[in-house]
Order: C-alpha cells, then structure tokens, then sequence
C-alpha cells in the first residue's frame, strides 16, 4: 500500500520535510531511494558530484531507466563535462528543485554519498560572493602539479587545520578552492561555513545511512560493481571522455575515469589499473563512512545480509517509529 505524504499547511516559514538517503559507494542508496520514493509518493534529489556530468554513467552509476521505476531523479546528467560546478552551486540548483517536489505534494528525497553537498544543503551552509581569481587558482594548480596534493593538503592543514580534515590528498580540486578563498579573502572555508550557519535551515531532514557492520562485505561489493562496470563499457566510456576533454576538468577526476587514464595512455596494463580503480573506491567508500559517520541524527541500516527489499523493510519501520513523513500538517518526532 502507498503511503502519502501531505504538506503542512502554514506560514512560508514552515520547513520542507526532507528525506536523506546516504552512504558510501556501492551501499544501495539508489535502489533504496527508489523503493522508498515509491511507497512515499516522492521525487529524488541526487546529492553526487559526478552525476551532475553528463556522458559518465557508467563510471557515476547513473540510475537507468529500468532502476528508476518511473521515479523522476533530479540534478542528474544536466552539466557538460568540461564546466566547473561547486557546492555552491549544487546548494542553489538543489533548493528550487526541492521546494517545487514539495509544493506538487510529494516528498523529496536526497538520495547520495556526497558529504560535502549533503551537509552544506540541509544545514544551510550559505557561501560568500567572492568570485573566483583565476590568475590565484592557475598559480595554486600548477603548484599542485609540482607539489602534489599531499603537499598542498598539508599547507591547508596549516592555515585551515578544520576543513583539511574533510579532504583527502586525491581531492586536488577541493584543496585547491580552499587555499584560494583563505589567500583571496583572508579568512578560512570553516570560518565561512561557521558565520553561513546563522539562519535556520528550511529544511526539516530525516536521515537514513546505509553501512556494512563487516566492511570487507562492502569492498567485495566494490569490486563486484567495477567488474560490472567493466563489461558494461566502462573502458569505452573512459575512452571517450579522455578524448572529449582536458584532464583537469572536473569531469575528467571521477572515480573510474582517472584511474582508467594510465591504461588508455600506454603507462599500466589493464589488470594493474582495474585494481587501482578498485582500491581507490574502496578508499574512497572509506572516506564517505568516515564523513557520514560524524553525524549523529543519521539513522543506520546495517546492510550486511540485506538485500534491496530488507533495506526497505527496515527504512520503513525506522520512518515509522518517527512518524515520518508527518501527514496533516503534523511534524514528526525525532531522534
């Protein structure tokens, strides 16, 4: 039976009820998100950095038609490879797209493992209007290039000790922006997302994690998804996008593409890059359980043993016991 979900009636203060679906990598968030779009008349919102792209949706595990169900997704394939996109942006593409699910009547879903644009949106992490300095950042990516990230991470770490512990030293892109904004204004990416925080956010979120209580249950999934991917035409894909476009595009850093490159361009076998490609994700899952793990209003489903339909069984009875989604204008409880 479907469940419906209602739209408080009152003020244009009132906040949008909002359900979050995350976790690492290959978890089941997306499946999970549809199910639950599903049994909860709702819409997904993608919360992914790279599925914004278009032409990667292999490397990106674009939903198909066929795993959507029919459910609209959302933030999904509408940016060319080659055109910078920040959280920012991602913050103001996602609130209009999520106020018009909830004034159709139906439930917007936030379905991801970017922890980044998941924070930043439902905590409402508002970001100055300082533009960017393209002659300052060319000059911090070619000391990158020099350097390396693990040597630009630790001259973050330096002057902005709090957001250096979100990144990795991979994360060259993100690194890179935060050394910018201190050099150009003088004051620190966690200085601005401490003064962002002084409005309430509109959002009233519930949030549901997917994990393995066994990690290694999740890396063999991991691997298993690489292989898939592999005999669905991931090389071909890579091919494609190294062809299409410069290689420090946003695009060109996906997991899936970038470690593809060394085989494309003669410097691996294939053997030795799929096995980079797999343990970059399995780094990378880790990365995600590590961020998501620090928010404590995030509800577990401990996957392990669980197939599509538990996961849901167990979302459902966890919304439930919240009375959420809250119909007839009531809010529902929390945890």
């Amino acid at each position: 039976m479907k469940e419906t979900y209602s739209p408080a009636a009152g003020t244009e203060k009132e906040k949008i009820p909002l359900l979050a679906v995350v976790g690492p990598t290959a978890s089941g968030k997306t499946a999970l998100g549809v199910r639950l779009a599903l049994r909860l008349d709702g819409e997904v919102v993608s919360a992914d950095s790279m599925q914004i792209y278009k032409g990667m949706d292999i490397a990106t595990a674009k939903p198909t038609m066929a795993e959507t169900c029919g459910v609209p997704h959302h933030l999904i394939g509408f940016r060319e490879p080659d055109a910078p996109f920040s959280v920012a942006d991602y913050v103001e593409a996602a609130g209009p797209v999520i106020r018009d699910i909830a004034a159709r009547g139906r439930l917007p879903i936030l379905v991801g493992g970017t922890g980044l644009y998941v924070d930043a949106l439902t905590d409402n992490i508002r970001f100055g209007e300082e533009k960017a300095d393209p002659a300052l950042r060319a000059a911090l990516q070619r000391q990158a290039e020099e350097e390396g990230g693990a040597a630009m991470l630790e001259r973050l770490r330096a002057v902005d000790p709090e957001t250096a512990a979100r990144l990795h030293p991979g994360d060259v892109r993100r690194i890179v922006r935060a050394l910018e904004v201190y050099e150009a204004t003088g004051r620190t990416m966690a200085e601005q997302r401490a003064q962002s925080r002084r409005e309430p956010s509109p959002y009233d979120t519930f949030f549901i994690g997917i994990r393995c209580a066994d990690r290694q249950k999740l890396y063999d999934r991991i691997n298993r998804r690489v292989d898939a991917m592999l005999e669905g035409g991931l090389l071909e894909e890579a091919a494609a996008c190294l062809q299409a476009g410069p290689a420090a595009s946003g695009a060109a850093q996906a997991i899936g593409h970038k470690e593809l490159r060394p085989y494309l361009e003669g410097e691996l076998s294939l053997a030795e890059a799929v096995e980079n490609l797999k343990r970059e994700t399995r780094r990378y899952a880790k990365r995600q359980l590590t961020w998501f793990g620090r928010n404590p209003r995030i509800h577990w489903i401990e996957a392990d043993e669980l197939d599509a339909a538990g996961m849901e069984a167990q979302a459902l009875e966890i919304l439930q016991a919240a009375s959420f989604p809250a119909g007839n204008g009531q809010k529902g409880g929390r945890t």
